[in-house]
């Protein structure tokens, strides 16, 4: 879908876009099959999509793979959603013999975010593609990307800062409490800036996509996550302190000091000084 289409969609619509919702679509041709490639789509492929907007990603991803399930929160939206790809949607239903060609496309009217915590569904055979509304990006990747449920592969367009966060490593400035959640299950695999050009209207923020891979085995048992989120969100909870003062708000003194002497790990260290790694022995350890 080119700039000069969307402006005549929403114009013959009368919609205006609203910022609070994060809508800011992504029409670069060139941008769009990127974001494709990257995702590694086949026809054997499940994509994800959220916030899916006019629809210019979800017609590559139609054509790239088995079955879309789109959720868009503007009821503005969907209509011309369901409109524009009313075939796929009939070929999910079944009621369209002539779409049997045809990817199967489920759509959904709701808020991304409540729908992955009321769903619960295993995404674990799905792929993530999706320009993902700014503002509420990263509790959507929190909640998606956690444990046995998470897909195989997010490939996600975002707020550069959050990004950032995303790919950081150990003592980055942008590493920390979203970097240890995503990464204790994915691996990052790229990345690759989008100008503000690209998008209408164009945000205020600069833009990337981050390519992650899920673990091919998880770094820590699903009893033990809660301890790995008390750990490193006290341990974050003011980044400039040492992280053995901040700790022993919640455990002793005593099993904290043969942690660090077993881990080799000085205790006037911060937090943003420990790698992953450090973080899932630290709390195995914790939780023994």
């Amino acid at each position: 879908m080119k700039l000069s289409e969307m402006r005549e969609l929403l114009v013959q619509r009368d919609i205006q876009l609203t910022k609070s919702l994060g809508q800011n679509f992504l029409h670069d041709g060139n941008q769009l099959e990127r974001i494709i490639a990257a995702a590694q789509l086949t026809r054997a492929d499940k994509a994800l999509e959220i916030g899916p907007g006019l629809g210019p990603l979800t017609s590559l991803l139609l054509e790239k793979t088995g079955e879309v399930l789109a959720i868009e929160k503007d009821g503005r939206l969907v209509e011309v959603l369901r409109e524009r790809f009313a075939a796929w949607l009939a070929s999910a239903q079944g009621t369209n013999a002539g779409a049997a060609s045809l990817a199967r496309l489920e759509l959904f009217h709701d808020d991304a975010l409540e729908f992955l915590k009321r769903e619960r569904r295993d995404w674990s055979d799905w792929k993530l593609v999706a320009n993902l509304p700014y503002s509420v990006a990263s509790p959507i990747l929190v909640e998606l990307a956690a444990g046995i449920r998470a897909p195989k592969m997010i490939v996600a367009t975002l707020q550069l800062e959050v990004a950032q966060r995303l790919m950081a490593e150990t003592d980055d400035e942008d590493y920390g409490i979203l970097t240890l959640l995503v990464q204790l299950d994915f691996l990052p695999r790229g990345s690759f800036k989008i100008p503000p050009g690209c998008f209408f209207p164009s945000p205020d923020v600069d833009s990337a996509c981050v390519i992650l891979e899920r673990r091919t085995e998880p770094l820590l048992p699903e009893n033990l996550r809660p301890v790995f989120l008390k750990i490193i969100k006290r341990a974050f909870s003011q980044r400039r302190k040492m992280m053995l003062k901040l700790l022993k708000m919640d455990w002793p003194r005593e099993k904290l000091d043969a942690i660090f002497g077993t881990l080799n790990i000085s205790p006037l260290e911060r937090a943003e000084k420990l790698s992953l790694e450090q973080f899932v022995e630290f709390t195995r350890m914790l939780a023994d």
